[in-house]
């Protein structure tokens, strides 16, 4: 098969970056190892963080993200995002999401999360922002026609004599539509595999997250940046110690809206610890909560929303409310137990501003690309927003078109 780019990866990213490069001309075709919406983005839960209310400027954001990522963010990296945040949300509402709006409904809904000093989380479904995500996304695929290959692990990216990238292998799973192994010869791939979640025995991240895009880009001869920086989001459902792969995330967007980290006992333990509380960066969070449990000797704490009644649970957080029913909890009554998992992958493949790898022809965006634009530690939804970057991100022959955030996540 021939195209002009291979796009590895079926997520907010992955999308993004097909859709755009489609619009250029170019002939894309998006590769994916599951189905087109079985990505990290539709797990997604909290929103896109973006100064879309009012007092909110890019500057705020600016702050606040440089302050979560621990004083290593790529300052430049960083602005791009943020000032160009609001106006990529507005541009996926074009493509047909659907957000969460206000009483009126003439404003996007805004909530508060960790390390945010002002409400600039938009979401939409209550707690299912990425699904809605997803859902707009494959759908815009399948309406223009995107040539996609669902089931199909890509083995190795080819290169030609002179080290550019000439296509990928892959093997098309037994569920796919052509099983076997086969290749798509192109002078442009786009990583956007997602993350690595799973190499760990408790995460928030689908099967399919294997760090899969970092390991072709190694094999590549890619350089790859900050790996050790793996963020373990705070409140992911305890379900005991036994538990293995994806486990069920309890958004920021709960503590946003008022629940509180306590003990067994009741205590709350954030305050003192920081300025927001419950709300602070999610490394301080996550370093609180494992710290109290190792002095009580257990290994989870508690988040206590019993106070929100059951109407808001089930109008704002229907996701979670079934998720931990499912599990024999109801948050309704009682708090839930919780641990760090998990979650992000800060680094990745080294990229600029524009998406290059180290390799000529190979591009990388969302969270298996590392720009410097989360530093230590992610500030809570900037993933989502960081996945729009591919709006205008286009690997073309000669030029390659700005970027309109930093990259494309995840």
């Amino acid at each position: 098969m021939e195209a002009d780019v291979v796009v590895v990866g079926s997520g907010v990213a992955g999308l993004t970056a097909a859709l755009r490069c489609a619009a250029a001309g170019r002939r894309t075709v998006v590769v994916t190892k599951a189905r087109l919406d079985d990505g990290s983005t539709r797990w997604a839960q909290g929103g896109i963080a973006a100064a879309l209310g009012e007092g909110d400027t890019p500057e705020q954001h600016l702050t606040d993200t440089l302050v979560a990522g621990a004083g290593l963010c790529d300052e430049n990296a960083v602005r791009t995002l943020v000032t160009e945040g609001p106006d990529a949300v507005r541009r996926l509402i074009a493509t047909g999401a659907r957000f969460d709006t206000t009483p009126g409904g003439d404003e996007i809904a805004l909530t508060r999360e960790g390390g945010h000093h002002r409400r600039r989380i938009a979401h939409a479904g209550g707690d299912a922002t990425g699904a809605e995500i997803s859902r707009a996304l494959v759908d815009a695929v399948r309406a223009q026609g995107l040539r996609t290959i669902e089931n199909a692990l890509v083995l190795d990216l080819l290169t030609d004599a002179e080290g550019r990238t000439a296509g990928v292998t892959l093997h098309v799973m037994g569920e796919g539509q052509h099983d076997g192994v086969g290749a798509v010869r192109a002078p442009a791939v786009v990583l956007a595999t997602g993350g690595m979640g799973q190499v760990f025995s408790a995460t928030t991240n689908p099967a399919v997250s294997t760090g899969d895009g970092v390991a072709l880009a190694l094999r590549a001869g890619a350089e790859v940046s900050d790996l050790e920086f793996v963020q373990f989001h705070p409140t992911v459902l305890y379900l005991g110690p036994d538990a293995e792969g994806q486990q069920p995330l309890i958004s920021e967007a709960v503590r946003g809206e008022g629940a509180h980290l306590v003990d067994a006992d009741g205590i709350r333990f954030m305050t003192g610890q920081h300025e927001l509380a419950e709300l602070a960066p999610r490394d301080i969070v996550a370093k609180a909560i494992m710290r109290r449990a190792h002095e009580r000797g257990t290994e989870h704490m508690y988040l206590d929303a019993r106070h929100f009644g059951a109407r808001m649970w089930e109008e704002r957080f229907p996701t979670i409310l079934a998720a931990c029913r499912a599990h024999g909890i109801d948050p309704v009554t009682e708090p839930i137990p919780v641990a760090p998992a998990a979650h992000y992958a800060s680094g990745g493949v080294r990229t600029d501003l524009y998406g290059r790898t180290t390799v000529p022809g190979l591009y990388a965006c969302g969270e298996v690309a590392c720009t410097g634009v989360h530093g230590a530690n992610r500030l809570a939804s900037n993933s989502l927003l960081e996945g729009l970057a591919a709006e205008r991100s286009t690997p073309a022959p000669a030029v390659m078109i700005r970027w309109i955030v930093v990259r494309a996540s995840g």
